[in-house]
């Protein structure tokens, strides 16, 4: 079941906005005033208003006479304007900073053609068009920055509404909410029966979150109820590029692209479906294990499953266009998502994890997705070193994150960064488990025979002179010295 966008939804729709008493801040109407900049504007003052106004949703009317209201239709058409060579939605979605979602609709209405336009709320941050912020005064398109008074209050509202709150769909009947949702799979996952009658189900939904009544016994769909639990993302205009992607690489670069599936599924609804999949591409290393030949994936799936989950719960939602992705090539998995880190990367291990979608990462871990608060990271290293991998990279970049996770490779074949980051990450586990890195630790480590301690002493003198660990007890024995991180 799909959100309702049929010809007579849409018509409905318009007929309920000209019910307004007066154009107001999340709605205006126009006769043929198409001028693309202009466009541009109105959609940051219409997603700002939107957001200040509590909207899920503005819109934009051409063909609707501004004082009457009565129809009277347009000569724009949204789909074959250019500027200069490039689309017009293009050339606004370029130019919107961030990516707020919008949709023109071409209707005809009384034999005349209407075009709406639909703008999401703004989200964390007001949207900006050609780096110039704008908000509806009253029925008037108004730079922001001439509003301070109104420039806070919509701050206010960006630091009192998480994402998780927002409403992804909104007036939906009971029938429609049970549609869109799995509530069967949410019940599945907490270990509870299935209630009998719409009535309780729909009630236990509401005290998780997932949906919030409205007026005339309608429901609004959280954000947090369409992001776990959508049957389709595809039916939530603002979520929909928030599905994962995943994308198998032949080789090690990005140059010939195996398979590439996008995820239409809630992250609750298509998570296990997920890390099957991944897994399923993963290359198998053959080994020997009691005298039988046995196939065995190239990284720990436990790893997979969570860092992959740390992808979806630390993503910053507020960036439009883009969401988790899985890469796979034949040495590597890249594991990305939107927006950079609340924690250092060199403490993703010791800090409890900051995320800024808090109720999400609650609730998928009641579910049973991902570790508990503080666990998952260590978790990994503890696999990666388990099954004798190079260490694992957190990286950084302007507005994103993203983690590596290395095949096999023999010692001799890592480089001093490889060293270097395995030797800092393992001491960074021993020290969670309140013990040290020693020579032995780090022998064991790296699969190092006991005779080659020489070896050991090299990496630990090369990761104390890098400043990445330091002696916990400088003035031991050389036998006796142990190591810690260098922030410990």
């Amino acid at each position: 079941m799909a959100v309702d966008r049929s010809h007579e939804y849409m018509v409905g729709l318009i007929h309920e906005l000209r019910k307004l008493p007066k154009e107001t801040e999340w709605v205006e109407f126009k006769h043929n005033n198409a001028k693309p900049s202009d466009i541009g504007e109105y959609i940051s003052a219409l997603a700002n208003s939107a957001a200040l106004r509590g909207k899920v949703t503005a819109f934009m009317v051409w063909g609707i006479d501004d004082d009457t209201h009565e129809i009277i239709g347009t000569t724009f058409k949204p789909s074959s304007t250019k500027v200069g060579n490039e689309e017009l939605e293009n050339w606004l979605l370029r130019l919107l900073e961030p990516k707020i979602g919008f949709r023109f609709s071409e209707i005809d209405i009384e034999g005349k053609k209407l075009v709406l336009l639909e703008v999401n709320a703004a989200f964390r941050h007001p949207v900006r068009f050609q780096n110039q912020k704008f908000i509806r005064v009253g029925s008037y398109k108004k730079r922001l920055v001439d509003f301070p008074e109104i420039e806070r209050d919509l701050w206010r509202v960006f630091d009192q509404v998480p994402f998780e709150k927002g409403i992804a769909a909104e007036r939906v009947s009971d029938i429609d909410v049970l549609g869109l949702i799995d509530y069967s799979l949410y019940f599945d996952l907490l270990g509870l029966p299935v209630p009998d009658g719409h009535t309780a189900i729909l009630e236990a939904l509401e005290n998780d979150d997932l949906i919030q009544p409205c007026e005339a016994g309608q429901w609004n769909i959280t954000n947090l109820g369409a992001v776990l639990f959508a049957k389709n993302l595809d039916n939530f205009s603002g979520l929909k590029r928030k599905a994962v992607r995943v994308v198998h690489y032949k080789g090690k670069g990005r140059i010939h692209t195996i398979r590439e599936q996008m995820g239409g599924k809630g992250y609750a609804e298509g998570f296990d479906g997920l890390i099957d999949y991944i897994m399923a591409l993963v290359p198998s290393n053959e080994m020997i294990e009691n005298g039988f030949r046995k196939s065995a994936a190239m990284f720990p799936e436990i790893a997979v499953r969570e860092l992959t989950a740390n992808a979806l719960i630390h993503q910053d939602f507020s960036v439009s266009g883009a969401g988790p992705m899985v890469e796979i090539f034949d040495d590597r998995i890249e594991i990305t998502n939107p927006g950079e880190p609340l924690v250092d990367t060199q403490r993703f291990v010791d800090t409890p994890p900051r995320s800024r979608n808090e109720s999400l990462a609650s609730l998928m871990r009641r579910l049973g997705i991902c570790e508990e608060r503080g666990s998952g990271i260590d978790k990994v290293i503890f696999e990666v070193e388990l099954f004798q991998l190079p260490a694992p990279l957190f990286e950084t970049y302007e507005g994103f994150t993203r983690t590596v996770l290395f095949a096999h490779r023999p010692l001799s074949e890592m480089d001093k960064a490889d060293r270097l980051r395995a030797s800092y990450l393992h001491a960074c586990l021993k020290y969670v488990m309140r013990d040290y890195l020693t020579n032995a630790s780090l022998r064991e480590r790296f699969g190092i025979d006991e005779k080659n301690k020489a070896t050991a002493s090299r990496y630990i003198r090369e990761a104390v002179e890098n400043s990445m660990i330091k002696p916990f007890n400088p003035e031991a024995a050389k036998k006796q010295m142990k190591y810690v991180p260098h922030w410990a």
